[in-house]
C-alpha cells in the first residue's frame, strides 16, 4: 500500500499546479518593467520629417504607449478603440511602429485614422525588446514620472480600455 502512496501524491500536486495554472488568462504576460522606470530612448517619427521622440519629451505627464505595426491584424481590430480613447482626450497615446516599414505605416494611418499624437519608428525592433515585447499589439500605461503601471499584451478590448487604462489614466490624474 505505501509503494503507491508517494507516487499518488506526486500526481496529485502536479495535477493541483496544472489546475492553478489553467485558471491564469494567457494575454496576461507578466511584465518585468510594471513598476520600473520606462526604458529610455531616441527614434525618429514615423512621416517625412517628423523629427525625433524620446519619452523624456512626455517628462510630466501620463501617457499610453501603443506598439503597432501596419501589417498587424490584430492592430487593425483594436485600432478603432485607440481611436475613441484618444478621442476622449484623457492621456496622449504615442505610437510605436514595431518592424515596419516607414511607407507602409503612414499609408495605414492615413487610411485608418491616426490616433496618436506620433509614431516612433522602430523598425528593427530594438526599442521593443528595450520594452519586453513579445508581439504586436502591446500597449503601456507610463505614469508622469515615467513609470510604467500598466502592460496589456494583444489587441485592446472594450474592457481593458475602459475597466484598466482609461481607469488607471484617471488615477493617475487624480481624477
Amino acid at each position: 500500500m505505501r509503494r503507491y502512496l508517494m507516487p499518488l501524491i506526486v500526481f496529485l500536486a502536479l495535477a493541483g499546479f496544472l489546475a492553478a495554472g489553467l485558471r491564469n488568462d494567457p494575454r496576461e504576460l507578466p511584465s518585468a518593467l510594471v513598476g520600473k522606470p520606462a526604458p529610455e530612448f531616441t527614434a525618429s517619427r514615423v512621416g517625412a520629417g517628423q523629427g525625433i521622440f524620446s519619452p523624456r519629451q512626455m517628462a510630466g505627464k501620463v501617457w499610453v504607449l501603443n506598439v503597432w505595426a501596419s501589417w498587424c491584424a490584430p492592430c487593425r481590430v483594436e485600432h478603432p478603440l485607440l481611436m475613441r480613447f484618444a478621442q476622449q482626450g484623457l492621456a496622449p497615446v504615442v505610437g510605436l511602429n514595431y518592424k515596419d516599414a516607414e511607407d507602409a505605416a503612414t499609408t495605414w494611418l492615413r487610411t485608418q485614422g491616426d490616433p496618436y499624437v506620433f509614431s516612433a519608428a522602430d523598425p528593427a525592433g530594438r526599442i521593443g525588446i528595450d520594452y519586453g515585447v513579445y508581439g504586436v499589439p502591446e500597449t503601456f500605461v507610463i505614469d508622469a514620472h515615467g513609470v510604467i503601471r500598466l502592460r496589456h499584451a494583444g489587441p485592446l478590448t472594450r474592457e481593458v480600455v475602459e475597466g484598466k487604462i482609461a481607469k488607471l489614466v484617471r488615477e493617475l490624474n487624480g481624477a
